[in-house]
């Protein structure tokens, strides 16, 4: 079994199936492109009454999350070609359950990269942290996110007042980040 804690000084650079595309942690290095993608973003976030919170931080606020160490989770920006363009995040519920979460800059909508993110995240949740289920929630009338899910593999398991569970259980494959952490 994947052991269930990560090191960030360790954590690979990962790289999707799209060109140019990949994961690193997001730290307080990046707080002012970050902080930057929030602000362009605003209207896209809030859309469906989603990261209300988010688009009302300030610089300090969000500066100080990037800072604040979210181990067992692991917060990471999504970079095209370097640039800064979505968050997606495994949340620690109950490992080996994990939330998941996500989001993209409007401008990067609609090429695949959400979906190319969230499957590396998936399975380096998997096979590093030897997580068994993943979970996440979708304001209702997101239906694009809903789509994202679906085609990862999630399927809607519970509907709540303002937004839908989804559920995707994973098969522990072999550990191959880093491969000195398996057992």
């Amino acid at each position: 079994m994947a052991d269930s804690h990560h090191d960030k000084r360790v954590f690979p650079e990962l790289e999707t199936g799209i060109v140019g595309l990949t994961l690193r942690v997001l730290t307080a290095e990046q707080a002012d492109e970050y902080y930057a993608l929030i602000g362009r973003n605003h209207e896209h976030l809030t859309q469906h009454g989603d990261y209300q919170e988010l688009v009302a931080s300030d610089y300090e606020t969000v500066h100080a999350e990037l800072l604040n160490d979210p181990n067992p989770s692991l917060r990471c920006g999504i970079f095209l070609h370097g640039a800064l363009i979505g968050r997606v995040d495994l949340v620690a519920v109950n490992p080996p359950w994990y939330g998941f979460g996500y989001w993209l800059d409007r401008e990067a909508t609609g090429h695949g990269y959400a979906t190319a993110a969230c499957r590396v995240l998936i399975e380096y949740g998997a096979t590093a942290l030897g997580a068994t289920d993943m979970f996440a929630g979708v304001t209702h009338g997101n239906d694009k996110s809903g789509a994202v899910l679906t085609r990862l593999g999630f399927k809607a398991t519970e509907v709540f007042e303002t937004y839908t569970r989804y559920h995707r259980p994973l098969v522990a494959q072999p550990c191959a980040y880093p491969p000195q952490r398996c057992s």
